[in-house]
C-alpha cells in the first residue's frame, strides 16, 4: 500500500484492470491506505489449480516493452516477445546453475529489461525471491549471511558500492557460495579482483535492453584456475561468447566481415537469436537501421580473440580520435581504477585545437581520501601510452540512470558547447 496514492491518481483511467490486490507492507512505518478491492492473502485463498486462461495464439506476440536507459539521449521502447522472455528466463538459471535452493536477492531493478528475465526464471526452478527496497551495502551484506542468498546481479556501479565500505567487506563471512552477474558497463579487472578477494564468484555477462540482458558470457575455463589472481581478473574483464539461447554473437568491420581474431583489430558487436527484440516500439525507421545486413547492430566496439572470447574496447561514439589514432575510453578508465583513491570514473572526448580530441576523466573519489588532478594524471602516465593520458581531470559526482550507468552524455554535453558536432 506504499504505492495505492500512484494507483490512486489514475484508478478510473485503468479501463482493463479487473481488481486491485492491496498488499499491506509490514516492513516500513508509513503505509498508504488500502484501496477498493481485496487483500494479498484473501486473493491467495481464491486461487485453483485450473490451467491458467491464455489468449496467446504465437510465441512471437510482445510480451512486455521495455525502455532504453537513456545514456545516450531520448530511450527507446524495446519490445520482447514471449519466445524471448521465456528462453532467456530459463537461459539465465541454466548459466548461473540454478535451482530450487537457489535464493536470488534482488539488487537489479525488476524494471531494467524486465529484471534479465529472472522474475520468471527463479520461479520456473523453484527458487527464493528475496526482494530489496533500497540497495545499502550492509544491508545486502545482512541478507546474504542472515537469508542465504546464492545469486543477485549488480551493475559495476552497485558492485564498486559494495566493496568500497571496510566495515562492510569485514563483516561478510560466506560459508556458501554467491554468484553474481554484472553487466551494464564493463568492469575493471580491478573490480573483479577484489570480489574475488571477498570470495564471490563473479560472473561477467554482456548485452543491451535489446537482447533482454546479457548476450554473452565469460565462460571460465577450468585451465584459468591456475593463473594469477590479476590474470584471472583481466581474462573475466573480457565479454565472452554468446550464451547458450543466445544463438550468433560476431565482431565485423564495415562491410560485416569478421575481424581477424586477433584481439587488436577492432569492430563492431552484431548479434542475433532468440533474446534478441522484435524491434522498437512505433519507430520502423530506428528498428531498420539496428537490423541491417541482418544482423543487430549494437554500436558497441570490441575485439575478438584467437579463442573465441570478445572484449569490448568502446562504444562507437565514445571512441576518442586524437591526432587520427583512436583511444579507448574503457582503457583509459581502467588504468584510473587503479588508483586506490578512486571510487569511479568516466573518461570522454573532449575538443583539442591541436589534436581534435583528448581524454578527459571525469573522477569521484573514495570518501575521506585527497589526491588533486595532477596525482591522477601522473599515475596514469605510469600506465599508459602517453597520447591516452587524459588532458584533465575533474572531480564530481557522476550523473547516472536509474539503473546505474553513468551518462556520458550529460558530460560530453558540457564541454562541447559551441560546437555543432560532437567530433572535432
Amino acid at each position: 500500500t506504499e504505492l495505492s496514492h500512484l494507483v490512486a491518481s489514475v484508478r478510473d483511467d485503468l479501463e482493463t484492470v479487473e481488481e486491485i490486490i492491496n498488499i499491506v507492507d509490514t516492513q516500513i512505518e508509513t503505509t498508504g491506505e488500502k484501496l477498493p478491492g481485496t487483500d494479498y492473502e484473501t486473493f491467495l485463498t481464491t486461487g485453483t489449480s485450473d490451467p491458467l486462461p491464455s489468449s496467446l495464439s504465437d510465441e512471437n506476440e510482445a510480451i512486455s516493452i521495455s525502455y532504453t536507459s537513456g545514456t545516450s539521449g531520448q530511450p527507446k521502447g524495446v519490445v520482447y516477445t514471449h519466445r524471448g522472455a521465456y528462453l532467456n528466463a530459463l537461459g539465465m538459471a541454466l548459466e548461473l546453475g540454478m535451482n530450487n535452493r537457489s535464493v536470488y536477492l534482488w539488487t537489479l531493478p525488476m524494471f531494467h529489461c524486465n529484471g534479465w528475465c529472472f522474475p520468471w526464471g527463479v520461479i520456473a526452478v523453484g527458487g527464493t525471491h528475496v526482494c530489496l527496497r533500497k540497495f545499502y551495502p550492509s544491508t545486502v551484506i545482512s541478507l546474504i549471511m542472515d537469508e542465504g542468498v546464492t545469486n543477485f546481479c549488480a551493475s559495476p556501479t552497485i558492485l564498486i558500492m559494495l566493496t568500497k565500505e571496510h566495515q562492510v567487506i569485514n563483516k561478510l563471512q560466506l560459508s556458501h557460495t554467491v554468484t553474481v552477474v554484472t553487466g551494464g558497463a564493463p568492469p575493471s579487472p580491478t573490480l573483479i579482483q577484489k570480489m574475488e578477494e571477498l570470495g564471490i564468484e563473479l560472473i561477467h555477462g554482456y548485452g543491451l535492453t535489446e537482447t533482454y540482458g546479457p548476450h554473452s558470457i565469460c565462460e571460465w575455463q577450468a585451465p584459468w584456475n591456475e593463473l594469477s589472481l590479476a590474470e584471472r581478473a583481466r581474462l573475466k574483464a573480457r565479454q565472452g561468447v554468446a550464451c547458450i539461447y543466445s544463438a550468433q554473437m560476431r565482431v565485423v568491420d564495415k562491410d560485416m566481415q569478421d575481424v581477424p581474431a586477433d584481439g587488436e583489430t577492432m569492430g563492431e558487436v552484431v548479434m542475433r537469436g532468440n533474446n534478441v527484440m522484435q524491434g522498437y516500439f512505433n519507430d520502423p525507421e530506428a528498428t531498420e537501421l539496428a537490423f541491417r545486413g541482418g544482423w543487430f547492430h549494437s554500436g558497441d566496439l570490441a575485439v575478438m580473440y584467437p579463442d573465441g572470447y570478445m572484449e569490448l574496447r568502446d562504444r562507437a561514439k565514445d571512441i576518442i580520435i586524437s591526432s587520427g589514432t583512436n583511444i579507448s575510453t574503457i582503457e583509459v578508465e581502467r588504468a584510473i581504477y587503479k588508483h586506490p583513491a578512486v571510487l569511479e570514473v568516466a573518461v570522454i572526448a573532449i575538443p583539442d585545437a591541436k589534436r581534435g580530441e583528448v581524454p578527459k576523466a571525469f573522477v569521484t573519489l573514495k570518501s575521506d581520501v585527497s589526491v588533486s588532478a595532477q596525482e591522477i594524471i601522473d599515475f596514469c602516465r605510469q600506465n599508459l601510452a602517453q597520447f591516452k593520458v587524459p588532458k584533465a581531470v575533474e572531480f564530481i559526482e557522476l550523473p547516472k540512470t536509474a539503473t546505474g550507468k553513468v551518462q556520458k552524455y550529460l558530460l560530453r554535453e558540457k564541454e562541447w558547447v559551441g560546437y555543432e558536432k560532437r567530433i572535432h
